[in-house]
């Protein structure tokens, strides 16, 4: 009866064991942790891929995902080099490398939207602080793609270190009021200056419009005058004259001169 009920122990634990298994989906890596490591350092921790079987007493598997992650960050304020405060509103879009499972897990202990949304924040922040505090407020205006050519090349480093690769970043910048309000001063007086221009110019092309027609006017004034000859005046006359009224002297004319 004993030995009946060690097989049947044995059984059920080879059964139990062996449903301990873990599949690793596509676009994820599996990390493979001995609970119970000497020093639970890089040599308890393995990379491991497709099905996985471990030792739930002693072992855990973990899936973290590889693909393309975006994250947008909370806003905070950052000084520029002369005092000025911006607001930053950052989004990024980024992945692990591959391959690079283990040694996050390592440094963390911590699943990975908690590393990429919580831990990272601060580092983040940091690379911001760096290179706000190399430009004057005008130079951050001026030198805009500059400045963010090097927050990129800063954060691009930074996470390779950590073992991400950087997709996209926007940083989501917004001036300091006073320099909002300057530069909606300087829209709004440009706009005016180029509507007054606009009116300047329909208020010369209407009076060149007039100019031409009182040219015209002009010109075919002179040309009736011109050809308004007295013989002209007398044939018209005769072409309307009704045949009862009386005529005098040679010329054609309805009154007679008494002097």
């Amino acid at each position: 009866m004993k030995t009946i009920k060690s097989l049947l122990f044995a059984l059920v634990s080879l059964l139990f064991l062996g449903s301990c298994s873990e599949r690793i989906d596509a676009g994820h890596e599996g990390i493979l942790v001995k609970a119970y490591g000497s020093d639970k350092g890089v040599q308890d921790v393995a990379l491991v891929t497709g099905r996985v079987w471990y030792n739930p007493f002693t072992e855990d598997v973990y899936e973290t995902p590889t693909f393309v992650q975006t994250v947008n960050y909370e806003p905070f304020g950052v000084n520029a080099k002369d005092g000025s405060v911006f607001t930053v509103d950052p989004t990024l879009s980024l992945k692990i490398n591959s391959g690079e499972s283990p040694k996050i897990f390592i440094k963390y202990r911590k699943p990975l939207n908690e590393i990429i949304e919580q831990t990272l924040v601060n580092h983040i922040k940091d690379v911001y602080r760096i290179e706000f505090n190399k430009y004057t407020t005008d130079s951050i205006i001026s030198r805009r793609e500059a400045f963010e050519d090097g927050v990129q090349k800063k954060m691009s480093e930074f996470l390779q270190k950590e073992g991400f690769l950087l997709e996209q970043l926007t940083s989501g910048i917004k001036y300091p009021e006073s320099i909002t309000q300057a530069i909606n001063a300087k829209n709004a007086a440009t706009q005016k200056a180029q509507q007054s221009e606009n009116e300047l110019r329909v208020v010369k092309a209407n009076a060149q419009k007039l100019i031409v027609q009182a040219e015209a006017e002009a010109k075919a004034n002179e040309l009736k005058q011109r050809t308004l000859t007295p013989l002209l005046v007398q044939q018209q006359f005769i072409e309307k004259w009704d045949g009862k009224t009386p005529l005098y002297g040679s010329s054609p004319t309805f009154f007679k001169n008494v002097n």
